[in-house]
Parts: C-alpha cells; structure tokens; sequence
C-alpha cells in the first residue's frame, strides 16, 4: 500500500494553484471561503487567476515554479488544485520530487490532475486524492456530497459510498488497492514514466467531452496494452458530453463500455459517482477498497 500523507487538522495550510488551464481567481472564491469555513489557513497562488492571455495559467515556467514552490513549503500540508484542463504533461518531468518525497502532503485533484496521480503513485507509492477541485465548491456553497466527501479524505475518515444498480454490471467483491482517473490522460500516460501499474488493482475511469468512437479507441487501447487484463475490479463513473460524428458511431457510451468489458471475469461497476459533473466522490488513490457489486447497489469501502 502506497505512503499515506498526515491527515489535516484544524489550523493546517491548504495551497491552491493551476499546474495547467487558466481559471478565474472568482471561481475559487467560493472554495477559499469553505475551506476556511472548514477551520483551514488558504495559501492561493498567482497561477490562480493571473495575467496570463492564452489556455494556460501561466506560461509553463510560471507554473512550474508555483507547483513546485507549494510542494517544497513545509507550510502546506495539502495542495488542491484549482482545474486541469491541460498542462499538467507539459511540466511534469520537470517537477523535483526529493523534498516531497521526505515530507509527503496530500494533492487534491481528477481530469488533467490524473497524470500527476499516475506519476507519483508509480515513481513515488504516495498516496493521493482524486477528487473535487476549486471550481465544485460553487455548487451548493461547497455543501454538495461530493465536496463533504473531500473534507472526510483530507481529515482521515474512511469513505463508504454507493450507488444503484446498473443492468451492464458484473456482480462480485474484491479487496485492492484502487488507482484510475481521466480515460484520455491515462491513454497519454501509456508508455512514459506516468504509466500506473493497474495488476491487481480496482481501476476507476471516467472522461468528458470526447466523441463516442474516441471513447471505443481508448477502451481498445487500454485492451491492446493489457491495462484491463489482471485487474481486481473496474469501476467506471461518468462519461458526459460526449459527442457523435455527423455519421453516427452507432452505439450509445453504455453500449461502448459493456463490449470492452464484457469478457471480465471480475465486478464491474457502472455509473458511479466519479465525473466532471456534481457527483464527484473523493476517492484516495494507492490505498485499498473494498468493492462489492451486488444486484441491488455497489458499495465501494475504504478498508
């Protein structure tokens, strides 16, 4: 089982920086009051709403440097990322991990983010947190499941979520350590020193905004490298915007998902709470589960 970082507690320091797209320092105004609701210190950087005119936060240097600046300060003991978009890729290798790896905190973030999670899971074995990001405290003045479920990860309570029943899922239990995030960013890890182990692991997946063929050329992919192979189980969450070719693909996401897993032999979960939508359960990577995928609901438990 992975490094577990200190757990927060009342008083501790939460930094908020953009490794990747550019966000508005409003829409983390409702994040930077609830965590303070919440008993923490905020620490934002200038990569959170700063001058920069393209897609970015800043070019990668400025980046670079503001991730790497809150990962070195003894002060922060969590760094919750602001959005992903893209970028994260960009400065990856260039991050120095030698003081983190000493003093491990916790970094709080999905989409783009899932690179940085496959990184230092697969170089470091630390553990992390997939999980809402700045712009989720919007909904519900930060009062949603999904944000409460993330003041639980960073304070030490053991998460136990479900959902219903889905007709494409697989019954069965499994205990495993669990990894996964964005279907696109793991594709982009295959093959780099990001790439994660997923042998005996729960695998979550999720993804927006892609075409429905792109999302059957993924589920190939990660056939073809043998990603799903000797898992533990698989849980795939929320695959929403997706869009269809002017000549229709010819069969719905759910349709694409259920041939590409069909042949498993392990449970298979359909439908959980993991997305870029609301429903967005904090979820600590390279830490075990318990899965059960019943006929009636699924229950995935931290263990």
């Amino acid at each position: 089982m992975s490094i577990i970082p200190p757990y927060l507690k009342k008083g501790d320091s939460i930094g908020i920086m953009c490794p990747a797209g550019y966000m508005e320092s409003a829409r983390t105004n409702a994040c930077v009051n609830t965590l303070k609701k919440w008993g923490f210190r905020v620490i934002k950087g200038k990569t959170v709403g700063g001058k920069s005119r393209n897609y970015f936060s800043g070019n990668d240097s400025q980046r670079l440097e503001e991730l790497q600046q809150m990962l070195d300060d003894d002060k922060i003991k969590a760094i919750l990322f602001g959005r992903g978009g893209y970028g994260t890729s960009r400065i990856l290798d260039q991050i120095d991990f030698s003081k983190f790896k000493k003093k491990p905190k916790w970094l709080i973030g999905f989409s783009d983010i899932s690179i940085l999670h496959f990184q230092i899971q697969k170089k470091l074995g630390i553990a992390s947190i997939h999980g809402p990001m700045g712009a989720a405290f919007l909904s519900e003045n930060g009062n949603s499941p999904a944000v409460r479920s993330l003041l639980d990860a960073i304070t030490g309570k053991k998460a136990m979520y479900s959902c219903a029943s889905h007709p494409n899922n697989k019954k069965g239990k499994t205990v495993a350590e669990i990894t996964g995030g964005n279907l696109s960013m793991l594709i982009h890890s295959i093959g780099t020193p990001s790439e994660p182990i997923t042998k005996n692991k729960i695998l979550f997946l999720e993804d927006v905004g892609e075409y429905l063929y792109q999302i059957d050329r993924m589920m190939l992919q990660l056939e073809r490298a043998g990603k799903l192979q000797q898992l533990k189980g698989l849980i795939l969450g929320g695959f929403t915007e997706l869009k269809d070719t002017t000549r229709p693909f010819g069969k719905s996401v759910d349709e694409i998902l259920q041939e590409h897993t069909a042949h498993l032999n392990i449970p298979v979960c359909f439908e959980f709470p993991i997305s870029h939508e609301k429903e967005n359960v904090a979820i600590k990577c390279g830490l075990r589960y318990r899965l059960e995928v019943r006929n009636d609901l699924t229950i995935l438990e931290e263990v």
